[in-house]
C-alpha cells in the first residue's frame, strides 16, 4: 500500500510540478519574446499548486516529515513520548479526515453551483475532490500509524502500514 501511495502521489505532485515549471517557462517567454503571454496562466498556475501541495501532502505524513516541536522531548520518559506520539497521530488523523469530510461538503456544492474559475471557466469541484481525497488518505495514514507505531515512525523517518 505504502509504495502504491507513493507512486500515484509522488506522480501526481510531480507532473503538476512540472507544468508549473514549463507554464511558467512558455508564458515568460511569451511575454519577453512576442509580448503576449498565456491567458489564465495564473489560473492554471494555481490550480496545479493545489495538486502539487495536496498530492504531497500524503507523503509527508507517510515519511513523518512534518514540522515537530521535540525540544523538550528527552526530559519525558519513554513511555509518555509513546502515549504523546499516539494521542498526536489521532488528533492528526482526526482533524485531517474532517478536514476531508467538509472539502467533499464544499466540493459537492461547487458542482451543484458549476462554480468555475474566473478567465478560464474551469470547473473548481474536481479540485476540491481531489483536496477531500488526499486529506483522507493523510488522515488513514496518521490513524495507522497511532494504531500501529513502527520504529519508523516513532523516530521521524518513515511509516509502514
Amino acid at each position: 500500500m505504502n509504495k502504491l501511495i507513493e507512486r500515484v502521489c509522488g506522480l501526481l505532485a510531480a507532473l503538476a510540478l512540472f507544468a508549473i515549471m514549463a507554464l511558467t517557462f512558455f508564458d515568460v517567454g511569451g511575454r519577453k519574446l512576442l509580448s503576449n503571454s498565456i491567458p489564465g496562466s495564473l489560473e492554471l498556475t494555481e490550480l496545479l499548486m493545489v495538486v502539487v501541495i495536496f498530492a504531497a501532502l500524503p507523503l509527508v505524513s507517510l515519511r513523518g516529515e512534518h514540522v515537530v516541536f521535540d525540544s523538550l522531548d528527552h526530559y519525558l520518559p519513554e513511555v509518555v513520548r509513546k502515549a504523546q506520539r499516539a494521542i498526536m497521530q489521532v488528533l492528526c488523523g482526526a482533524a485531517l479526515l474532517g478536514l476531508a469530510w467538509l472539502m467533499w461538503q464544499t466540493g459537492g456544492q461547487y458542482l451543484e453551483t458549476g462554480e468555475t474559475t474566473a478567465q478560464l471557466k474551469i470547473l473548481k469541484a474536481p479540485f476540491i475532490y481531489g483536496m477531500a481525497v488526499m486529506c483522507a488518505v493523510a488522515g488513514l495514514i496518521h490513524l495507522g500509524m497511532a494504531l500501529h507505531p513502527t520504529r519508523e515512525a516513532e523516530t521521524g523517518e518513515g511509516v509502514t502500514l
